[in-house]
């Protein structure tokens, strides 16, 4: 068992052997990082022609993170200081924070406990006049209920921005997810449906509203030649080192660690996030380098996707007669992870358990509203109990691996596991 293979519901899930290829190429190439000399930043170019295309949307415009899109289509909208962005609790900082840092207010909403989304009834409860602006994220690739949130939002005069960081490729009625607000912004963090380890879109079919994006995209720097390094290391590294070490008494996690403090690898959210302050690198242009890795992604986008549901199906089947809540099943949603509710049990009992089989299936999406765990609840403006179905949740949550590297026998591993744990293991 000390050097079998390790199984991760995170960590770079998505990388095949020719995105690790492709990374190498490109640290060889380091005058295509930025803008590229010879190619004038065509990776950045074709990036963006083939989203808007892909969405059927007239405008995208790629900055270096999902955040970065989400600010910039933020200060794009001409609010006043102190406006309030209703979100759903049961949210990642990295959605929380472009609001406070663009000097809005941040108001919570409970959530549906079964799609895990916005919950329109407590939503038209949090509504005040100075509420503008509705955040709709389509947690793990299931559609929210667009049709109640439209008919509230144009009720209350209020813009709606799509939230599409886990939901590339899903539809609602067989529409594309990220067409029905004024605006909508995806990611490409280094474990969303495509992954070019940061990365990220916002896109709009408002003329006005894609101009103001443009000018506000056009004052941004590009990140430094050691950030994109950086990133360009993280598959190589991630693949060739780390993950197997963590086959081999978990030495893979110190590793990890060690290389993030030496600022070899840089991490999935900087301590400052979760402060509420915002990193100087997070507001950047896209370079062609991350650009480049998005396009090879975005060509397995569909592959990528009928896996996921195929892993689904398996764990449907698999999973239904032990006493958890599955995910909502409807055939427009995708599954960037698939969530259990495990209401009677300690889920840190249960992931230590899995750990010790070598499956590590904390992808950092629970215990708090505001994910990651550690992050300060009260500097993202959250109060205890204003969302008791997203707190309820978040204490009962696992999120199983769908990603291409997650076999049915890596699968049938954890169906194993959890099998074992929640039918005779009684952890407190």
């Amino acid at each position: 068992m000390i050097f079998s293979k390790p199984i991760f519901t995170s960590l770079s899930p998505n990388t095949e052997k020719n995105d690790i290829l492709l990374a190498l190429k490109l640290i060889l190439k380091p005058w295509q990082w930025k803008t590229g000399i010879k190619n004038q930043g065509l990776g950045i170019k074709n990036l963006e022609k083939e989203f808007k295309n892909y969405l059927g949307l007239k405008h995208a415009l790629s900055f270096n993170s999902g955040r970065a899109a989400f600010l910039a289509i933020l200060n794009s909208l001409n609010l006043e200081k102190g406006s309030e962005v209703l979100i759903q609790a049961f949210t990642c900082n990295a959605a929380v924070n472009p609001v406070i840092w663009s000097g809005f207010k941040p108001v919570f909403v409970d959530i549906d406990k079964k799609t895990l989304n916005i919950d329109p009834d407590d939503l038209e409860r949090k509504i005040t006049s100075k509420s503008k602006v509705v955040l709709a994220q389509h947690t793990f690739g299931l559609p929210a209920n667009l049709e109640r949130i439209l008919e509230i939002c144009k009720r209350h005069n209020l813009i709606l921005i799509e939230d599409c960081a886990h939901s590339l490729e899903a539809t609602l009625k067989g529409k594309k997810i990220g067409t029905f607000g004024e605006a909508a912004f995806f990611s490409f963090g280094r474990d969303k449906i495509i992954s070019s380890v940061y990365g990220g879109m916002a896109v709009t079919n408002d003329d006005l509203l894609a101009k103001k994006i443009k000018d506000f995209q056009e004052k941004l720097y590009y990140p430094s030649n050691f950030w994109v390094f950086q990133q360009l290391l993280h598959p190589i590294l991630t693949n060739f080192l780390i993950i197997p070490l963590y086959g081999f008494f978990g030495l893979g996690k110190w590793v990890l660690l060690l290389f993030q403090k030496l600022k070899i690898l840089s991490k999935a959210v900087h301590k400052k996030e979760k402060q509420g302050k915002r990193p100087a690198y997070i507001l950047k242009k896209m370079p062609n380098a991350l650009a480049i890795l998005a396009l090879n992604q975005f060509k397995k986008l569909e592959r990528f996707n009928t896996h996921r549901k195929e892993i689904a199906e398996f764990y449907d089947e698999n999973l239904r007669n032990l006493s958890l809540v599955l995910p909502q099943k409807t055939p427009d949603r995708i599954y960037m992870r698939y969530s259990v509710l495990i209401e009677d049990k300690n889920t840190d009992e249960i992931l230590k358990k899995a750990r010790k089989q070598k499956i590590f299936l904390d992808d950092g999406w629970r215990k708090t509203p505001i994910v990651p765990p550690d992050t300060d609840q009260v500097k993202m403006g959250y109060t205890q109990d204003t969302c008791p179905q997203a707190e309820k949740i978040a204490r009962s949550i696992l999120n199983l691996p769908t990603h291409i590297n997650i076999s049915k026998k890596d699968a049938e591993k954890i169906i194993k596991c959890l099998n074992k744990v929640i039918t005779f293991g009684r952890p407190s």
